[in-house]
């Protein structure tokens, strides 16, 4: 179980609820059995890889921090070598697995993923920018892009603005949860906003991402040709997520801010179940 919890499967679990209703979309209705396994066990070991590995680079910092002094790189539970060992494993095989049972494209997009959000957020922004969620975000925004290309063996419109609905996503989500956990990441030396900033400027960041992520989420419907009921949910879901990003910038109390990460998640999965259920249904299947 400690080599399972290095690959952080709750986070997992949220990259993987937007893979499968991208698949959808992009195949106009349901994809093949298969290849939507293919996909998520895929997808599964290049996001467990980059998470592997962020937790060997941050295992100083996680001994630190209330939240994660429990990880298995601090417990000793897994030597620092065997994570590294585990990490490149994995990774390998997801570009293996990928490769040679969806296509290329996907193979090398979720290793992308893994390469930006290793080099580019772990070891670069994470410890020196109080941008490091907003542009390292963006790795988390990848799954989308990986799974559309599995269908299609292309890129298009539709899935660069899914992309971008979870790019803007990332940092309201993140930065709620910081405002829970300020003092752990100051301790740590994290320059997250709320670290740096005051409450009421990392709450308003939180409610104009919060606006960006709305209007984008609704932008989707005529790229990708969406019926009412994705445009319903996401009308209804993009407000209850900026109505309680107004309550945080009204009370930055930890409690709002949790209740916003709470709903952040239910969000994305709702959305994303929004979606596949409007292209089924408009595809008759």
């Amino acid at each position: 179980m400690a080599f399972v919890a290095l690959t952080k499967p709750r986070i997992i679990e949220l990259l993987l609820v937007t893979t499968v209703p991208t698949m959808v979309v992009a195949e106009g209705g349901i994809p093949s059995v298969w290849l939507m396994i293919a996909t998520v066990i895929g997808g599964t070991l290049a996001a467990g890889g980059a998470n592997a590995f962020n937790m060997h680079v941050d295992r100083d910092i996680d001994a630190l921090m209330e939240r994660t002094k429990g990880r298995p790189l601090v417990t000793g539970e897994v030597s620092p070598r065997e994570a590294i060992v585990f990490a490149w494993a994995i990774e390998v095989a997801a570009f293996a697995w990928l490769w040679g049972f969806v296509n290329l494209l996907s193979a090398v997009l979720a290793v992308c993923a893994t390469l930006f959000y290793v080099f580019v957020y772990t070891l670069w922004l994470k410890r020196t920018s109080t941008r490091n969620i907003v542009i390292g975000g963006a790795a988390g925004a990848v799954p989308v892009l990986v799974g559309w290309s599995a269908v299609t063996n292309e890129l298009a419109w539709p899935p660069v603005v899914l992309f971008a609905v979870m790019f803007y996503w990332t940092p309201p989500h993140f930065w709620a949860l910081a405002i829970r956990y300020r003092e752990d990441y100051e301790v740590a030396e994290v320059p997250m906003l709320p670290v740096v900033a005051s409450m009421r400027t990392t709450a308003m960041r939180i409610l104009l991402y919060s606006l960006a992520m709305w209007g984008l989420s609704l932008l989707f419907t005529p790229v990708a040709g969406m019926g009412w009921v994705y445009t319903s949910a996401a009308l209804i879901l993009g407000g209850i997520f900026t109505g309680l990003a107004v309550q945080v910038l009204r009370r930055p109390e930890p409690d709002l801010a949790m209740r916003l990460f709470g709903w952040s998640i239910t969000y994305i999965t709702l959305l994303f179940a929004a979606m596949a259920v409007d292209e089924i249904v408009r595809s008759g299947v």
